[in-house]
C-alpha cells in the first residue's frame, strides 16, 4: 500500500511539472514576450521593403531579410545604419535608440525606399 501511495505521488508531481513547462511555453516568458514585441522584420522582395514604413519604440530592433533573387542592401538616408550587400535569405539587423525618423533605401537600386518612425 505504501508502494502504491508513493508512486502515485511521484506520478502526480510528475503531471505538475509537465503542466507548468507546457504553460511556460504555451505563453512564453516574460522576457521572451518583451522580446517578441521589441523585434520587427522587413521583407525585401520583388524590389520593395515590406512594410514600407515601420513605427517602433525606442529600443526596438528592426531585421531586414532578403527574399529576393538580386542582391540588396539597406542604406539610412542620414547614413546611421548601412547594411552590407545582402544575398538572397541574407539578413541585417539594427537596433534603435534614438526616437525620430529614419528614411532609408537600396543604393544598388535607390527607386527601393522604406521608412522608419522609433518614438
Amino acid at each position: 500500500m505504501k508502494r502504491t501511495c508513493w508512486n502515485l505521488g511521484i506520478a502526480a508531481v510528475a503531471i505538475l511539472i509537465a503542466m507548468a513547462a507546457g504553460r511556460e511555453r504555451s505563453f512564453g516568458s516574460p522576457a521572451a514576450q518583451a522580446q517578441t514585441a521589441a523585434d520587427t522584420a522587413v521583407k525585401i522582395d520583388n524590389f520593395t521593403f515590406s512594410p514600407g514604413a515601420v513605427t517602433v519604440t525606442v529600443g526596438s530592433t528592426v531585421r531586414w531579410t532578403n527574399h529576393d533573387d538580386i542582391p540588396h542592401n539597406v542604406v539610412s538616408d542620414d547614413k546611421s545604419f548601412k547594411s552590407k550587400v545582402l544575398d538572397t535569405d541574407e539578413n541585417f539587423s539594427y537596433t534603435f535608440t534614438k526616437p525620430g525618423t529614419y528614411s532609408y533605401y537600396c543604393s544598388i537600386h535607390p527607386k527601393m525606399t522604406g521608412k522608419i518612425v522609433v518614438q
